[in-house]
């Protein structure tokens, strides 16, 4: 096993997150609990702004499973044709419509075995789902929240199930419902696959990842070569 971060300086991490962003939510866009399940299914592999752009004027009229049924795959795939495996998607979410109407009186189940029952859905929509809609302590594990959790030393573990499992035992519970949101935009905006911006991190004397990036010397500073003047 890795180095990991104690229970006091991971409190300490989630601290200086939530300072900087108190009211984490959600960036996928929705209406109700059935379009938030759509989008979150919509979502996989694809970024939030372009699951936002195919469903914002979807969502406005159909928000309904029985209106999704009425649309039909056909015309829900031509909406969601700019996400990644929209043809795929556009089979799930017609079917999870359907059994959503067949099972659950249309509703959307606060029952995690009944989520992940659902066509298209998995542990982590189902987590999302749980957190975002009925305000359970979950942690979903994205790829984001996979990096910034095994970078920083609040989990080392290979799979999402495993990150999840230590994240949950790590993370305060003052912090849980929040701790999705804080590290997926963490990763999102700052702690990037490629490279971190580790000057700019507000947890980067706490964050174990090494080596931490350094930031990139203003031109004509103290070391930087001026321009040479031109020749008159």
């Amino acid at each position: 096993m890795g180095k990991r971060l104690t229970k006091a300086k991971a409190a300490e991490l989630y601290a200086r997150l939530a300072k900087v962003r108190p009211e984490p939510k959600t960036e996928l866009e929705y209406v109700n609990p059935y379009t938030l399940l759509v989008a979150v299914v919509l979502s996989a592999q694809a970024t939030d702004k372009g699951v936002n752009r195919a469903t914002r004027e979807l969502f406005q009229k159909v928000d309904t499973p029985e209106k999704m049924l009425t649309l039909g795959e056909e015309k829900l795939g031509k909406q969601i044709q700019t996400i990644g495996l929209w043809r795929n998607k556009a089979k799930n979410v017609i079917a999870l419509s359907q059994a959503l109407v067949d099972q659950h009186n249309s509703e959307v189940p606060r029952d995690r075995d009944a989520l992940e029952a659902l066509p298209g859905v998995g542990r982590k929509t189902a987590n999302v789902v749980l957190m975002e809609i009925f305000g359970e302590g979950t942690i979903a594990v994205d790829t984001h929240v996979f990096r910034v959790a095994n970078r920083t030393g609040l989990a080392d573990g290979k799979t999402p199930a495993e990150v999840e499992t230590q994240l949950m035992r790590i993370t305060p519970p003052d912090y849980l419902h929040g701790a999705h949101h804080w590290l997926i935009l963490h990763g999102r905006y700052v702690c990037l696959a490629r490279k971190p911006e580790c000057p700019r991190c507000v947890i980067a004397d706490i964050c174990l990842y090494q080596p931490k990036t350094r930031a990139i010397a203003p031109a004509n500073k103290r070391g930087a070569s001026a321009p040479r003047s031109k020749k008159r």
